[in-house]
């Protein structure tokens, strides 16, 4: 259930994904997880606004790749000015090398492949909680 003293129920989940029923689908596999304190955002530039005004509320994002008005890298990379430390989780279909890379050098903590069940999420979400905790 938890890791180094992290519980997954524990954790402050900020979603941004611009498709409604992703986003819904997403926050039932977090709640099936035990996670309730989701708050989210249909896009980069709405989750700016969250972290400029709640960050506090916070410890995990989940974002997609792919989204209107900011995409996922584009959020991730002015978060990376700000806190270099934030788990940051995408979510995406692309499984290219080049788009992996460009994750990677960007500063994302996770990266999982569209589409994934509840078992995969919480894998992952394990792996980033284990960063968390050993940073």
């Amino acid at each position: 259930m938890s890791s180094g003293g992290v519980v997954l129920k524990d954790l402050k989940v900020l979603l941004v994904e611009d498709q409604t029923e992703a986003r819904a689908m997403i926050r039932n596999m977090l709640a099936e997880l035990g996670i309730t304190q989701i708050f989210e955002a249909p896009d980069g530039k709405e989750a700016l606004q969250f972290i400029d005004s709640a960050y506090e509320f916070i410890n995990i994002i989940i974002c997609d790749w792919n989204m209107p008005s900011m995409n996922g890298v584009e959020l991730l990379r002015q978060l990376r000015t700000v806190d270099p430390d934030m788990p940051f989780l995408m979510i995406t279909g692309r499984g290219d090398l080049e788009s992996i890379v460009e994750a990677k050098t960007s500063g994302v903590t996770g990266y999982i492949k569209k589409p994934f069940s509840a078992a995969q999420l919480e894998a992952k979400l394990r792996i980033v909680v284990h960063r968390m905790v050993a940073a």
